[in-house]
Protein backbone atom coordinates (compact mmCIF):
# COMPACT_ATOMS: atom_id res chain seq x y z
CA UNK A 1 0.00 0.00 0.00
CA UNK A 2 2.90 2.13 1.03
CA UNK A 3 4.48 1.34 -2.20
CA UNK A 4 1.49 2.09 -3.84
CA UNK A 5 1.23 5.59 -2.55
CA UNK A 6 4.84 6.51 -3.36
CA UNK A 7 4.03 5.70 -7.36
CA UNK A 8 1.41 7.68 -7.23
CA UNK A 9 2.57 10.69 -5.29
CA UNK A 10 6.15 10.79 -8.08
CA UNK A 11 3.41 10.09 -10.99
CA UNK A 12 1.08 13.11 -9.33
CA UNK A 13 4.63 15.51 -9.52
CA UNK A 14 5.76 14.43 -12.64
CA UNK A 15 2.12 15.68 -13.83
CA UNK A 16 2.34 18.87 -12.47
CA UNK A 17 6.27 19.08 -12.97
CA UNK A 18 4.81 18.53 -17.32
CA UNK A 19 2.21 20.37 -16.43
CA UNK A 20 4.30 23.77 -15.69
CA UNK A 21 6.28 23.50 -18.21
CA UNK A 22 3.72 23.50 -20.60
CA UNK A 23 2.46 26.32 -18.73
CA UNK A 24 5.72 28.40 -18.63
CA UNK A 25 6.15 27.17 -22.81
CA UNK A 26 2.99 28.97 -23.62
CA UNK A 27 3.58 32.11 -22.08
CA UNK A 28 6.88 32.48 -23.60
CA UNK A 29 5.52 31.65 -27.04
CA UNK A 30 2.60 34.53 -26.70
CA UNK A 31 5.12 36.93 -25.12
CA UNK A 32 6.94 36.16 -28.67
CA UNK A 33 4.16 36.62 -30.69
CA UNK A 34 3.29 39.67 -28.99
CA UNK A 35 6.87 41.00 -29.26
CA UNK A 36 7.24 40.59 -33.26
CA UNK A 37 3.71 41.76 -33.48
CA UNK A 38 4.77 45.22 -31.87
CA UNK A 39 7.90 45.55 -34.23
CA UNK A 40 5.68 44.71 -37.02
CA UNK A 41 3.37 47.60 -35.99
CA UNK A 42 6.14 49.70 -35.41
CA UNK A 43 7.94 49.04 -38.76
CA UNK A 44 4.47 50.06 -40.67
CA UNK A 45 4.26 53.33 -38.67
CA UNK A 46 7.34 54.06 -39.14
CA UNK A 47 7.44 53.13 -43.12
CA UNK A 48 3.84 54.99 -43.20
CA UNK A 49 5.59 58.37 -41.41
CA UNK A 50 8.56 58.18 -44.21
CA UNK A 51 6.58 58.27 -46.88
CA UNK A 52 4.40 61.17 -45.95
CA UNK A 53 6.75 63.26 -45.56
CA UNK A 54 8.35 62.92 -49.29
CA UNK A 55 8.30 65.25 -52.10
CA UNK A 56 6.26 64.14 -54.56
CA UNK A 57 9.36 63.28 -57.45
CA UNK A 58 10.53 61.25 -54.06
CA UNK A 59 7.61 59.04 -54.53
CA UNK A 60 7.82 58.39 -57.85
CA UNK A 61 11.63 57.16 -57.68
CA UNK A 62 10.27 54.88 -54.54
CA UNK A 63 8.25 53.12 -56.94
CA UNK A 64 11.17 51.85 -58.88
CA UNK A 65 12.02 49.95 -55.76
CA UNK A 66 8.94 48.17 -55.46
CA UNK A 67 8.65 44.77 -55.46
CA UNK A 68 11.57 44.13 -53.36
CA UNK A 69 14.16 41.79 -54.47
CA UNK A 70 17.33 42.68 -52.48
CA UNK A 71 16.88 42.48 -48.75
CA UNK A 72 19.50 41.46 -46.10
CA UNK A 73 17.32 38.24 -45.55
CA UNK A 74 17.34 37.25 -48.49
CA UNK A 75 19.98 34.65 -47.92
CA UNK A 76 18.09 33.07 -45.52
CA UNK A 77 16.52 30.23 -46.52
CA UNK A 78 12.94 30.34 -45.56
CA UNK A 79 9.50 28.98 -46.66
CA UNK A 80 8.33 30.60 -50.11
CA UNK A 81 4.82 30.50 -49.74
CA UNK A 82 1.59 29.93 -47.05
CA UNK A 83 1.60 25.87 -48.15
CA UNK A 84 5.09 25.79 -47.64
CA UNK A 85 5.07 27.62 -44.23
CA UNK A 86 2.27 25.59 -42.93
CA UNK A 87 4.20 22.37 -43.57
CA UNK A 88 7.31 23.04 -42.05
CA UNK A 89 7.81 22.21 -38.39
CA UNK A 90 7.57 24.26 -35.19
CA UNK A 91 10.98 23.65 -34.67
CA UNK A 92 12.17 24.71 -38.52
CA UNK A 93 9.89 28.20 -38.29
CA UNK A 94 11.32 28.54 -34.92
CA UNK A 95 15.16 28.84 -36.37
CA UNK A 96 14.08 30.75 -39.56
CA UNK A 97 12.63 32.93 -36.96
CA UNK A 98 15.95 33.43 -35.13
CA UNK A 99 18.03 33.84 -38.19
CA UNK A 100 15.65 36.73 -39.25
CA UNK A 101 15.77 38.63 -35.84
CA UNK A 102 19.47 37.73 -35.75
CA UNK A 103 19.86 39.19 -39.57
CA UNK A 104 19.03 42.84 -38.32
CA UNK A 105 21.09 43.04 -34.86
CA UNK A 106 23.36 45.62 -36.79
CA UNK A 107 21.51 46.98 -39.63
CA UNK A 108 18.91 48.09 -36.59
CA UNK A 109 21.13 50.11 -35.13
CA UNK A 110 21.36 51.89 -38.49
CA UNK A 111 17.54 52.03 -38.29
CA UNK A 112 17.75 53.29 -35.58
CA UNK A 113 19.01 56.17 -36.45
CA UNK A 114 17.67 56.75 -39.57
CA UNK A 115 14.25 57.06 -38.02
CA UNK A 116 15.30 59.13 -35.08
CA UNK A 117 16.27 61.70 -37.28
CA UNK A 118 13.16 62.11 -39.00
CA UNK A 119 10.44 60.61 -37.26
CA UNK A 120 9.35 60.43 -33.57
CA UNK A 121 9.98 56.63 -32.50
CA UNK A 122 10.97 57.38 -28.11
CA UNK A 123 14.27 55.66 -27.75
CA UNK A 124 16.67 55.65 -30.50
CA UNK A 125 17.88 52.22 -29.32
CA UNK A 126 14.39 50.65 -28.48
CA UNK A 127 14.07 48.38 -32.07
CA UNK A 128 17.46 46.95 -31.14
CA UNK A 129 16.80 46.13 -27.91
CA UNK A 130 13.32 44.97 -28.70
CA UNK A 131 14.76 42.87 -31.44
CA UNK A 132 17.72 41.60 -28.59
CA UNK A 133 14.59 40.52 -26.11
CA UNK A 134 13.18 38.74 -28.74
CA UNK A 135 16.19 36.57 -29.67
CA UNK A 136 16.77 35.76 -26.36
CA UNK A 137 13.00 34.45 -26.11
CA UNK A 138 12.83 32.59 -29.13
CA UNK A 139 16.21 30.98 -28.18
CA UNK A 140 14.73 29.71 -25.21
CA UNK A 141 11.96 28.30 -27.18
CA UNK A 142 14.47 26.51 -29.67
CA UNK A 143 16.04 24.94 -26.66
CA UNK A 144 12.86 23.60 -24.96
CA UNK A 145 11.69 22.01 -28.62
CA UNK A 146 15.17 20.24 -28.48
CA UNK A 147 14.26 19.05 -24.95
CA UNK A 148 17.72 18.60 -24.44
CA UNK A 149 18.97 16.71 -28.20
CA UNK A 150 21.88 18.79 -29.30
CA UNK A 151 21.46 21.53 -31.96
CA UNK A 152 22.03 19.99 -35.00
CA UNK A 153 20.78 23.02 -37.74
CA UNK A 154 23.38 23.58 -39.81
CA UNK A 155 22.39 27.25 -40.45
CA UNK A 156 23.32 28.00 -37.01
CA UNK A 157 27.36 27.90 -38.55
CA UNK A 158 26.27 29.65 -41.62
CA UNK A 159 28.22 33.19 -41.40
CA UNK A 160 25.26 36.52 -41.31
CA UNK A 161 24.34 38.15 -44.46
CA UNK A 162 27.05 41.64 -44.71
CA UNK A 163 26.86 43.92 -41.77
CA UNK A 164 26.85 46.76 -44.13
CA UNK A 165 24.12 45.91 -47.03
CA UNK A 166 22.11 48.39 -46.44
CA UNK A 167 24.91 51.10 -46.48
CA UNK A 168 26.46 49.26 -49.80
CA UNK A 169 23.35 49.66 -52.69
CA UNK A 170 24.77 53.18 -54.11
CA UNK A 171 21.51 54.47 -53.43
CA UNK A 172 20.39 58.44 -52.20
CA UNK A 173 19.65 58.77 -48.66
CA UNK A 174 15.79 58.69 -49.17
CA UNK A 175 16.00 55.46 -51.01
CA UNK A 176 18.61 53.80 -48.84
CA UNK A 177 16.19 54.62 -45.58
CA UNK A 178 13.52 53.17 -47.60
CA UNK A 179 14.88 50.07 -48.31
CA UNK A 180 16.04 49.60 -45.03
CA UNK A 181 12.25 50.68 -43.46
CA UNK A 182 10.48 47.96 -46.15
CA UNK A 183 12.95 45.25 -45.54
CA UNK A 184 12.19 45.73 -41.92
CA UNK A 185 8.84 45.38 -42.24
CA UNK A 186 9.01 42.79 -44.72
CA UNK A 187 11.22 40.32 -42.06
CA UNK A 188 9.11 40.87 -38.86
CA UNK A 189 5.57 40.42 -40.96
CA UNK A 190 7.72 36.82 -41.58
CA UNK A 191 8.44 36.26 -38.62
CA UNK A 192 5.23 37.15 -36.83
CA UNK A 193 3.84 34.10 -39.14
CA UNK A 194 6.12 31.77 -38.77
CA UNK A 195 5.39 32.23 -34.94
CA UNK A 196 1.87 32.04 -35.34
CA UNK A 197 2.07 28.64 -37.22
CA UNK A 198 4.88 27.31 -34.98
CA UNK A 199 2.95 27.92 -31.65
CA UNK A 200 -0.02 26.13 -33.71
CA UNK A 201 1.88 23.45 -34.33
CA UNK A 202 2.57 23.09 -30.65
CA UNK A 203 -1.11 22.36 -30.19
CA UNK A 204 -1.21 19.71 -32.62
CA UNK A 205 -3.63 21.88 -34.41
CA UNK A 206 -3.85 20.57 -37.82
CA UNK A 207 -5.95 23.35 -39.58
CA UNK A 208 -3.45 25.93 -38.84
CA UNK A 209 -4.17 28.22 -41.57
CA UNK A 210 -2.65 31.55 -42.34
Amino acid sequence: MARAMVLLSVVLVSLLVNQGRASENQRLFNNAVIRVQHLHQLAAKMINDFEDNLLPEERRQLSKIFPLSFCNSDSIEAPTGKDETQKSSMLKLLRISFRLIESWEFPSQTLSGTVSNSLTVGNPNQITEKLADLKVGISVLIKGCLDGQPNMDDNDSLPLPFEDFYLTMGESSFRESFRLLACFKKDMHKVETYLRVANCRRSLDSNCTL
